[in-house]
């Protein structure tokens, strides 16, 4: 007969007593037990927020619709033998041409740029801030969100206008967060109008330029039309690559250079349109090479988010192998609380004795085991919380300060620890149970209580 909702949460909380007077029974036993299994799951849960933090989709609403683009201008020559990956970057004059065609839905070129900032030409010493230089679809391109005003418009960016848009935190810190829009900043001693502030927004890994160890670095405070960059000459902050040709002493002379310093993205929604841009691409390639700029066939690269970062290899293959190991571990951390379990189990056969032979079913007395070792799951997985928390802290201390930037825990991360704690416990609580609803009333009485 099938039992009441009320009948099956009061055996449920019988079932509970009895672990609690269990463990207080064999203290020691089962704080070995806590402890193994708590620095099984701290180890491996550490080292998986890590890879956790290398390997998330930075942009999920739209990764698959965004893509780096690569053309290869330097040949054989600008690589290594048996290597055919164009180059990572872009030239400006491809740069410039691709931009011109408007062959995607939005496609904007990007570069990390440098500042020396006064706030409303303040005459005190200023600070260094990170900028980007980037074409009038960069925000609407990755989705940054805009907390006051606006970007600047297609025309703004023509004719070169000394317009910004900041960050939250750099409004925070100079303007206390109010709306900043229409005011001042001296930047490198010019000034420029503020026309937007953005909203929260740190994308990790930062996709759009990962070049030179910077994935995992904040995003920048001050954004600047491309344009207007060029027309200054603004020295890049960005990895400047020269394998494909000299870049001359001057600003100008890089303009036309072969070298490789902007990075390109476009944004494309259905697979006929990448189709489309790709073959643009390869139609492009073969201008400049009847041209007699390249010698060699088209090397073309069109690849989205989660595959441009595999490519990059951004998670890399020493946090993959400190993955495993931490989960062997916690694989070994199982073996020893099953043995320690199956040792109290096997101690307290004269208790499942009597409650067999007082009419206990296996099924209660698996329950009872069960339930016990959920409880030392639960407990484990709480002292395995603070002892990752402990070792994330640890690790930011540590690490270099792009990577101590993923090295923090978040709400789904803290369930999955607990769960994983209780899991465990259950997984090595199993066979124990599993023994003690098997043998018989009788031979487990014959070895007294």
């Amino acid at each position: 007969m099938p039992r009441e909702p009320g009948e099956k949460r009061m055996l449920g909380g019988y079932y509970v007593r009895l672990a609690l007077a269990s463990v207080r029974h064999k203290p020691v036993l089962v704080a070995m037990m806590i402890l193994a299994l708590a620095f099984g799951v701290a180890m491996s849960m550490s080292a998986y927020t890590i890879l956790h933090g290398m390997a998330r989709d930075p942009i999920p609403t739209k990764s698959s619709r965004l893509f780096a683009v690569q053309i290869d201008n330097g040949g054989p020559r600008s690589r290594k033998p048996g290597d055919d990956e164009p180059a990572v970057q872009m030239t400006w004059r491809d740069a410039s041409a691709l931009l011109a065609m408007h062959r995607a839905l939005r496609e904007a070129a990007m570069v990390q740029v440098g500042f020396i900032m006064q706030a409303g030409g303040a005459p005190a010493k200023g600070e260094h801030v990170a900028g980007r230089a980037a074409s009038a679809p960069f925000f609407s391109l990755f989705d940054v969100p805009l907390r006051y005003g606006r970007g600047w418009t297609d025309a703004e960016e023509s004719d070169r206008a000394r317009v910004a848009v900041i960050s939250a935190a750099l409004n925070d810190r100079v303007f206390n967060g109010e709306n900043s829009v229409g005011r001042t900043l001296v930047l490198n001693g010019d000034a420029w109008r503020i026309v937007g502030v953005t909203g929260a927004w740190d994308p990790r890994p930062r996709f759009f330029d990962v070049e030179g160890g910077q994935a995992f670095d904040e995003s920048e405070d001050v954004y600047i039309p491309l344009q207007t960059a060029v027309g200054l000459g603004m020295s890049t902050e960005g990895y400047e690559f020269c394998d494909a040709g000299p870049r001359g002493q001057t600003y100008a002379d890089l303009l036309v250079s072969e070298c490789v310093w902007l990075q390109y993205w476009a944004e494309l929604h259905t697979p006929a349109a990448e189709n489309a841009y790709r073959q643009g691409l390869i139609a492009y390639a073969d201008q400049q090479r009847a041209a007699g700029r390249f010698g060699w066939p088209a090397n073309v690269r069109l690849r989205n988010v989660p595959d441009w970062l595999v490519a990059r290899r951004i998670v890399s293959d020493d946090a993959r192998l400190s993955t495993v190991v931490a989960f062997a571990f916690l694989g070994i951390c199982i073996v020893c609380a099953l043995a320690l379990m199956l040792a109290r189990s096997l101690a307290r056969s004269g208790e499942y004795s009597l409650r067999r032979a007082l009419g206990a079913t296996r099924r209660t007395v698996f329950l009872q085991a069960a339930t016990e070792a959920g409880l030392i799951g639960t407990c484990a997985g709480a002292l395995g919380v603070a002892l990752t928390l402990g070792a994330l802290a640890a690790m930011r201390s540590l690490f270099p300060a792009d990577l101590a930037r993923i090295a923090t825990i978040d709400g789904p991360l803290l369930a999955a620890t607990v769960a994983l704690a209780t899991a465990s416990a259950v997984i090595a609580g199993i066979y124990p149970a599993w023994l003690a609803m098997r043998t018989a009333p009788g031979l487990q009485l014959r070895g007294g209580l």
